[in-house]
């Protein structure tokens, strides 16, 4: 008699399992923001104290500055990886919720503003990437990833393009690690132009909003000048982020013409697919605050809530940059990016001064 075969079992990961393994690194994520909380307030009570004027440097940078020493000296450990990644749901629920914060008549006419603004960046930003990665001589559809990176919504369009044109992943992993670099120098340089050019809140907002790739960092930068342009970039950004089925359905029927990539056979799923839900979040959160369904103390409740999971998301920021590791991906892509970057926050700067004198922003 032959010799039972003992078949593979099917592992069986149960709910709070999953729940088990994200807890490491949530609770790294709230430590890592809650040192940049207090660093900013001690800095506030010090100065205060000893009568003495000190910089006002926001909770937000110094988050993500922890985030960057840690992940680019000890590293992260895998213990914690799974729960860092984390940080991008915190950072749609805090957009969601910071929905109550703006009455439905400020998102419309603030919104129908940046979505005039964000059809010209993204034709301008299409075109200039796309002349940019052919005079250098890269890969056609890396020349496509980075163009839709640098027009939309940076890594997530990078992923969500790569399916629809059946890119490579190098050339994912190139275009990535050339946005998250460029995204993480605009926390820094941002503001400091910003401050420099004496931008208005709302100014400086739709600027971070249209001209910073990155949810994340967009909404960081916007948050490192000011709460208001923080609030204003978010919203900015969120009309650019809406627009990533169109743009990436686009490619996908170009690239499926070449005979390059799989045909798109039903378009109306093809972009349900691909849009962003929490935008609807954010968008229903606004409509119920402007009809009084939420009172004011619900509303500071709300806004509160939003606040405590941007502090997850910036920890989480610097964190999950690597310095060493974007380095190894190449100059080149990182140089079309550079110089790509460059010229769409100049080209969307100027957008803005023309907004601002039209619209007295």
């Amino acid at each position: 008699m032959a010799d039972s075969v003992a078949l593979p079992q099917p592992r069986v990961t149960s709910i709070f399992g999953r729940i088990a393994a994200l807890i490491p690194g949530v609770l790294l994520l709230a430590a890592v923001g809650f040192a940049g909380k207090f660093v900013e307030q001690f800095i506030a009570r010090y100065g205060k104290a000893h009568h003495i004027v000190l910089p006002n440097i926001e909770y937000v940078l110094w988050a993500i500055l922890f985030g960057l020493i840690l992940s680019n000296t000890v590293g992260v450990p895998a213990i914690f990886r799974t729960g860092v990644a984390t940080y991008e749901f915190w950072l749609k629920a805090g957009i969601v919720l910071l929905g109550a914060r703006f009455l439905m008549g400020d998102v419309l006419r603030l919104g129908g503003i940046s979505l005039v603004l964000v059809l010209i960046e993204i034709a301008l930003s299409l075109v200039f990437m796309t002349f940019l990665g052919r005079a250098f001589g890269l890969r056609p559809k890396l020349t496509t990833l980075l163009a839709v990176g640098s027009s939309i919504c940076g890594v997530s369009a990078i992923i969500a393009t790569q399916g629809a044109i059946d890119a490579d992943e190098e050339d994912s992993s190139y275009a990535i690690a050339a946005i998250l670099a460029l995204g993480a120098l605009s926390l820094f340089l941002f503001p400091l132009i910003g401050h420099g050019l004496h931008l208005s809140d709302r100014g400086y907002g739709l600027w971070a909003g249209l001209a910073v790739d990155n949810t994340a960092e967009a909404t960081a930068a916007g948050a490192l000048y000011s709460e208001a342009a923080g609030k204003v970039a978010v919203l900015a950004k969120t009309c650019r982020n809406a627009m990533i089925g169109f743009v990436v359905l686009s490619y996908a029927l170009y690239w499926a013409a070449k005979g390059q990539a799989a045909q798109v056979e039903n378009k109306a799923a093809f972009l349900w697919s691909k849009f962003p839900k929490f935008v609807l979040g954010f968008l229903l959160i606004s409509l119920l605050a402007s009809v009084g369904f939420f009172t004011k103390q619900q509303i500071t409740s709300i806004g509160n809530l939003s606040r405590w999971a941007f502090l997850l998301t910036f920890a989480g920021v610097g964190l999950k940059t690597n310095l060493r590791e974007l380095g190894k991906q190449g100059a080149r892509p990182f140089l079309v990016g550079a110089i790509g970057e460059i010229a769409i926050a100049t080209l969307t700067l100027g957008l803005i001064f023309g907004a601002t004198r039209v619209f007295h922003l």
